[in-house]
C-alpha cells in the first residue's frame, strides 16, 4: 500500500527561512508585489539589502500586521 507523502513546504510556508524574497513578502501578506515593494520604499515593512538583492525579514510582515490593528484600534 502506498502510503500519502506530505508535499514539501512551499518556500513562503518554511518557518526555517529568516529572509524572504519579496514576492514571498507579498504572497504571506496576499498582497501583489508592487504593493510590497511600495511599502518597502515607505518604510512600512522591513527588508535590508544583501548585495544587489532586496529581501524581507521572515518577522517583518507579522510585525506589520501588528501595527496596522494596533493604529486601527488607537482610531
Amino acid at each position: 500500500m502506498d502510503e500519502p507523502t506530505t508535499p514539501p513546504l512551499a518556500s513562503a510556508e518554511d518557518p526555517t527561512l529568516v529572509l524572504l524574497k519579496v514576492e514571498e513578502a507579498a504572497r504571506r501578506l496576499r498582497i501583489g508585489r508592487t504593493t510590497c515593494y511600495a511599502l518597502i520604499r515607505s518604510g512600512e515593512l522591513e527588508s535590508v539589502p544583501v548585495g544587489r538583492l532586496r529581501r524581507v525579514p521572515a518577522d517583518a510582515p507579522a510585525a506589520y500586521v501588528a501595527r496596522l490593528r494596533t493604529a486601527q484600534r488607537a482610531a
